[in-house]
């Protein structure tokens, strides 16, 4: 790489036909072009240079050796235009492993949005709840929420979600509409894996609710739909069950209540990351944050 800068500060010399006018059209001092030309000369074993007080003339090797420059350099710049248009528009097959129920309700148009900037992206999403193996498997990017194993896996955050309690009319009819969280406690509270209890505040107090009921599930799908159908109160995330809210089949309750704040992730292999991979986790990054 270094010698083609020097090559490409040779070509700008003769260019300019002189030192000086080259020096300040590159924004360096001319001692220092200078030297670098030097320098060149030495690592090639030629005199590029004839060098006079008031000019330079090439030599008969410097004439040859300017015109291959010339072409390198031109070759090398046009490269460096294309690989900036291919970045600009990248291209290529997305993987991605993505939580099942946060990417149905809440990716699927920003997903869609992104497809309609990047025409040229192809992709395939693994919406399993297994946690794949960036490492092993040919995954580009994950996206996780929660809290993440140690591990040499490159964590991006993207956004945190607050989760806030929520129960259907129906249920809320029939088993009482709760008016502080220790209310929680005498009523079926929907947890993934026996969470045994929530943490909530409203930003001045703070309370830990025992909560328990008939179920525990590890789906959260299944826990919003089981709340619809008036089988208990949940605590989730409002982008998870922003439909069902909308629809009136869920509503909100302790309104100045709210659980522990869950942040969402990009897991990826490596920092060095394609230019498909890296707009992603910036469109994301930017649009989670804008809905925040």
């Amino acid at each position: 790489m270094e010698l083609l800068n020097d090559m490409a500060l040779f070509v700008e010399v003769v260019k300019a036909k002189g030192f000086r006018s080259a020096a300040e059209a590159l924004g360096m001092p001319n001692s220092t072009l200078s030297r670098r030309i030097s320098g060149l000369e030495k690592a090639i074993g030629l005199r590029l240079l004839h060098r006079t007080t008031r000019r330079i003339e090439l030599t008969e090797a410097g004439q040859i050796y300017f015109e291959r420059c010339k072409r390198i350099v031109d070759e090398a710049r046009l490269a460096h235009e294309q690989l900036g248009e291919m970045l600009a528009q990248p291209s290529g097959v997305l993987r991605a492993s993505l939580p099942v129920d946060f990417a149905v309700t809440y990716l699927a148009p920003l997903i869609a949005e992104f497809a309609e900037l990047y025409p040229g992206i192809t992709f395939d999403f693994d919406l399993t709840p297994r946690r794949v193996d960036l490492v092993s498997e040919p995954f580009d990017v994950a996206i996780r929420i929660g809290e993440l194993a140690d591990s040499q896996l490159i964590a991006r955050p993207l956004a945190s979600l607050t989760p806030y309690v929520y129960a259907s009319p129906v249920y809320l009819k029939r088993c009482g509409v709760p008016g502080e969280p220790e209310a929680l406690a005498r009523h079926e509270c929907l947890g993934i894996l026996r969470a045994g209890a929530w943490h909530l505040s409203d930003g001045q107090r703070s309370a830990t609710v025992p909560v328990a009921g008939r179920f525990n599930l590890n789906s959260v799908g299944m826990i919003r739909r089981l709340a619809t159908l008036d089988r208990g109160v949940i605590l989730m995330p409002e982008e998870i069950v922003a439909d069902e809210v909308a629809s009136g089949r869920l509503q909100r309750i302790l309104p100045d209540w709210y659980g522990t704040p869950t942040n969402v992730y990009a897991i990826t292999e490596t920092r060095l990351l394609p230019a498909k991979t890296q707009r992603f986790i910036e469109f994301l990054r930017e649009r989670l944050a804008r809905r925040a």
